[in-house]
């Protein structure tokens, strides 16, 4: 009885082991040569652009959305860059990539627009995970960045009228779903409040009782406003306090209306944001230091770490660029199904510090 979890907190660190655990197994057994890599990476990258494309139209046909782009955003980026990394191995030992690499950059295409539409967070996560994918490829393949402080202005004016379009296209179907000034200011009435709410009631181990939501019947700690998906509370039968219904506005309180370091730190505390930041730290360390070592392995002619490498590569961008924008921006970007997104692309990275022998 002592392994059933007692709060979301204990929740997420089982689930979170088991993950991890997982993925060690897989990355560590199943072959990661670059040409099953290459393939699996262009497949899911066509399969999420389908089905953005599904969710997206779901918009128009009122027959609800699953929102994807939520808990697969960073997953799709995953794949992208692991895509044009492997492009890059393919081309420098000799391969003809010109086919593959048009395909790759339509694919690029159709998610930026299908993911936009859909959601001004994946469009956020989105080019700042391609922009830190840039700089992690260069300096992997030791290339001259071709960026100066004209194309850094024009990626940013590119952002810039990216969400222009978004409006205007908002105002032209008059469905405010797609104006980025209707989300802007829905934060900006709310976000104030929120902080300083969290300012407040912030404790070293959770939070007031009085500021949460379930007021004294609450425990003041791993309330649910950080949560693995409710599917899986569900599933277990657990006794958590989860948010349904109506009851997702008094969340979003704290789930969408915060960045990151203050959801986490309502939810569980100033020690439990601290240990989220170390975690998170950690595992850009660890994924560095490895990567070094797979290009010295790479640059002496040794071939047999090129899948894992571009799988690497791939992770860590995603987890620096999902990293970034939930801690910082949108606490939803690492809460829910995301979160259980987040725990697995940790899990792709922290793996490659482990080599199982084959007998």
């Amino acid at each position: 009885m002592a392994l059933i979890a007692q709060n979301h907190f204990q929740f997420i660190l089982e689930i979170g082991a088991i993950v991890f655990a997982l993925v060690f197994f897989v990355l560590n057994f199943l072959p990661m040569t670059i040409s099953i890599i290459t393939f699996v990476a262009l497949a899911a990258m066509g399969l999420f652009a389908f089905f953005f494309g599904l969710d997206l139209l779901s918009l128009f046909t009122s027959s609800g959305q699953s929102e994807l782009t939520h808990p697969f955003g960073p997953v799709v980026l995953l794949f992208t860059i692991v895509a044009l990394a492997s492009l890059k191995i393919m081309k420098n030992s000799g391969s003809n990539v010109f086919g593959l690499n048009r395909i790759v950059w339509i694919l690029i295409g159709a998610i930026t627009l299908f993911g936009a539409l859909m959601h001004r967070s994946f469009l956020l996560l989105w080019l700042v995970g391609l922009f830190i994918g840039y700089f992690i490829l260069n300096e992997s393949f030791r290339e001259k960045t071709i960026l100066s402080f004209k194309r850094i202005l024009l990626f940013l004016c590119g952002g810039a009228i990216l969400f222009g379009l978004l409006e205007l296209v908002s105002q032209v179907l008059q469905m405010t779903i797609f104006s980025p000034l209707a989300r802007i200011s829905r934060i900006e009435s709310n976000s104030i409040s929120s902080i300083k709410m969290v300012f407040e009631n912030l404790q070293l181990i959770g939070h007031n009782g009085n500021a949460s939501f379930w007021g004294t019947d609450g425990t003041a700690f791993a309330e649910g406003y950080i949560a693995l998906p409710a599917s899986f509370i569900l599933f277990f039968g657990l006794p958590f306090p989860l948010f349904f219904g109506y009851l997702i506005t008094q969340k979003d309180t704290v789930d969408y209306m915060l960045p990151g370091i203050l959801g986490y730190g309502f939810d569980f505390g100033f020690l439990g944001f601290l240990v989220l930041i170390l975690f998170v730290l950690a595992t850009i360390f660890i994924g560095f230091k490895i990567l070094y070592i797979y290009r010295e392995k790479r640059e002496n002619n040794n071939r047999r770490y090129y899948g894992r490498e571009v799988l690497l590569i791939g992770s860590l961008t995603a987890f620096i660029a999902q990293a970034l924008i939930g801690l910082f921006i949108f606490n939803r970007t690492i809460n829910g199904s995301a979160l259980l997104t987040f725990l697995v692309i940790a899990a792709m990275v922290w793996a490659h510090s482990i080599s199982f022998k084959r007998a």
